[in-house]
């Protein structure tokens, strides 16, 4: 049993992409996934962001632990480019967190424009879909692999002010799905995380004015808004050997908003 205890969550030897993890979720799940013992490719747009997380990492876990690049995941050579730099300090990647996402508006849907709509479908699905087609290939040929997709409860239910970004995030779940299915035979497993509202800059409309996150967290069961560190236990999860059986689904993380809110 102690053997066990020791090695199920276990990530020596093992390395990770991590996308929009210069701060909130992801950030916390490239920490986690470091302290875990896993070598960690830190990723966003802002290559002094990145830089900074990916200092604060080797620091504590150790030089060399954690490397930051700059990636914008709407560029399809920036993706390539990302992986290119990771495999060149860490190898081929074991673990892929398809973390980044935007969302360029907030209102009713018949105000968005093409412009914004092809922003949230580029990144938040494309995005995510050909980064992991870019790793698949040699997890293949190592004998396996994690791919974790975050999604949203907004995946789950309709939005007055950001539909479609949950038709992005549900249909994220469908390409975990359908990686798991083409994939899984080759022991690379694709599951998603659905976070509630956490508090990172992504959602500080909702928990910066204290009248609104009183009003939304009384709905809560556990009365709370999340933090960046309730979602990264997951990833480090899925990414590990706990999660060997675990495909093509989804874990959420929302404190009990969705039957909070739906026994309302």
């Amino acid at each position: 049993m102690a053997d066990l205890q020791n090695t199920l969550f276990d990530l020596s030897g093992k390395s990770a992409i991590v996308t929009g993890a210069s701060r909130g979720i992801g950030e916390a799940i490239a920490r986690r996934l470091a302290q875990h013992g896993a070598k960690v490719t830190v990723s966003s747009r802002k290559l002094d962001a990145c830089e900074e997380v990916a200092a604060s990492i080797n620091k504590v876990e150790g030089e060399g632990t954690a490397k930051a690049v700059a990636c914008n995941i709407s560029h399809d050579q920036a993706l390539g480019e990302l992986v290119r730099q990771h495999e060149g300090a860490f190898g081929p990647a074991d673990i892929l967190i398809c973390n980044a996402a935007v969302n360029p508006y907030y209102g009713p849907s018949g105000g968005i424009s093409d412009e914004q709509m092809d922003k949230i479908f580029d990144c938040n699905i494309k995005a995510n879909h050909k980064l992991s087609h870019l790793v698949l290939p040699k997890m293949e040929e190592r004998g396996g692999g994690a791919i974790v997709i975050i999604s949203s409860i907004s995946a789950f239910v309709g939005n007055q002010g950001i539909g479609m970004y949950g038709v992005s995030k549900a249909a994220d779940l469908q390409v975990a799905r359908n990686l798991a299915v083409e994939f899984g035979p080759k022991n690379v497993r694709v599951n998603c995380i659905c976070p509630g509202v956490v508090k990172t800059y992504f959602a500080e409309a909702l928990w910066k004015d204290p009248k609104m996150e009183k009003m939304v967290t009384e709905k809560i069961p556990a009365r709370r808004f999340g933090e960046p560190d309730d979602i990264a236990g997951a990833a480090v999860f899925l990414a590990s050997d706990a999660a060997a059986w675990m495909n093509g689904q989804h874990i959420t993380i929302d404190g009990g908003t969705l039957i909070g809110f739906g026994g309302m």
